[in-house]
């Protein structure tokens, strides 16, 4: 992690305080974006290698609309066979380089009635079943406390103003509770039941490990998740993976306008 941020420092100039990662279906985003400079992840020290098709594997640095971000174009999952440390070397790398808030994105399934697919859900908490934690282990003291705080994980005041920026612009813009686990299946009925009384309100497998991280490093998180498929265990259809990428695309417009006046904001 020190000679990816090493290496990035010396090459990007001036660091962005901003960064974005895009998650499943989501790397349209970065198609009008003024690029500076990109790296591929196979490139940078200690960065995964992805596996998942649809994330393409580069940090890019960009002009989005006046505003310098740095943008995850992609992230690992532990599905792949990475523990939760590895997948999180990235955001590691950015508090490193710096950067001072993020935002997540995630393709999701939903267990409340109310959200559809193709809907935008602000997270407002999070159930980890991961079964691990990046910040298990011996504790970097310069990157955080030994127990950080998790009464706030998603920041209140950007949750405020990604609610206001949404009701400007006309975006319906749902908010829950996200539910992480391992995957890569889909769940079972049963589980569905299980997550839905639980307190969920969505479930995907990626995004909680890197607020954990960010978190621990002082930086501000404000994430949204895609729903790409309704997970009803009373009227549960199959998916395939090309099903939640066309949804995905459904809504990565009203998604990529929310983010770009949000971060002139932030």
């Amino acid at each position: 992690m020190e000679q990816a941020a090493a290496l990035l420092s010396s090459q990007m100039g001036d660091v962005p305080k901003t960064a974005i990662v895009l998650g499943t279906g989501l790397s349209g985003l970065t198609d009008s974006l003024s690029v500076e400079r990109s790296w591929e992840f196979t490139h940078l020290p200690g960065f995964p290698r992805l596996t998942v098709a649809s994330h393409p594997g580069r940090l890019i640095k960009a002009d989005m609309d006046g505003s310098p971000v740095l943008v995850l174009d992609g992230r690992a999952h532990i599905y792949e066979g990475y523990d939760a440390k590895e997948v999180t070397v990235p955001m590691r790398v950015l508090g490193s380089l710096g950067v001072e808030q993020v935002i997540l994105t995630n393709a999701c399934g939903s267990m409340n009635p109310a959200s559809i697919s193709g809907d935008i859900v602000l997270l407002e908490d999070h159930i980890n079943l991961m079964g691990v934690n990046p910040l298990e282990g011996p504790n970097h003291n310069d990157w955080g406390p030994r127990f950080p705080d998790m009464s706030d994980p998603y920041d209140g005041a950007l949750r405020h103003m990604a609610r206001t920026v949404a009701s400007e612009e006309g975006i319906a813009l749902r908010e829950g509770v996200y539910v992480a686990v391992v995957g890569p299946n889909l769940e079972t009925r049963a589980e569905y039941r299980m997550l839905s009384r639980m307190g969920a309100d969505v479930v995907g497998m990626s995004t909680v490990p890197e607020v954990l991280v960010a978190r621990h490093m002082g930086m501000r998180v404000l994430a949204f998740a895609v729903v790409t498929d309704e997970c009803d265990p009373d009227n549960l259809s199959p998916i395939s993976i090309d099903d939640v990428l066309a949804a995905a695309a459904q809504a990565s417009g009203p998604l990529e306008r929310l983010v770009r006046k949000i971060v002139p904001r932030m």
